[in-house]
């Protein structure tokens, strides 16, 4: 069996107690692009901080279909939160693009189906073409 040097052992202490700061910085790196573009990580997924002082605009949309994504932030690759069921109403609180921001209703957890609907969200987002504007 070889053993290593004096040196070499000092070397390779130093680099296995290096080992969990070296994971840590690799992790934080990997988080930096999510925390600069204003959006959480939870499970691999973009999730859009909750803002509670968002107030309704007036408009309200409504579920044509059998069921619509309600998710967590302006993007298709975001965690789904709740499916809303047909004829759903919701106020609008804000819009990014094709994304339109949603209340979410307490009656939700009861009438659609809950995917990831964590307690301290108040918000969601929904693609127009998921939604019909209640006139």
């Amino acid at each position: 069996m070889h053993t290593l040097h004096a040196p070499a052992r000092s070397i390779a202490g130093r680099l296995l107690t290096l080992a969990p700061c070296l994971v840590v910085l690799v992790l934080v790196q990997l988080s930096l692009p999510d925390i600069a573009s204003g959006q959480q990580q939870r499970g691999g997924q973009a999730v859009a901080p909750q803002d509670p002082s968002l107030k309704p605009t007036g408009e309200r949309v409504r579920v044509p279909t059998s069921h619509a994504n309600i998710q967590a932030a302006p993007s298709s690759g975001a965690q789904i939160l709740v499916l809303a069921p047909r004829g759903t109403v919701l106020n609008v609180l804000g819009r990014d693009k094709e994304w339109i921001q949603v209340e979410l209703i307490p009656e939700l957890r009861k009438t659609g189906m809950v995917m990831r609907w964590y307690r301290n969200e108040t918000s969601g987002w929904m693609h127009d073409s998921t939604v019909e504007i209640v006139k």
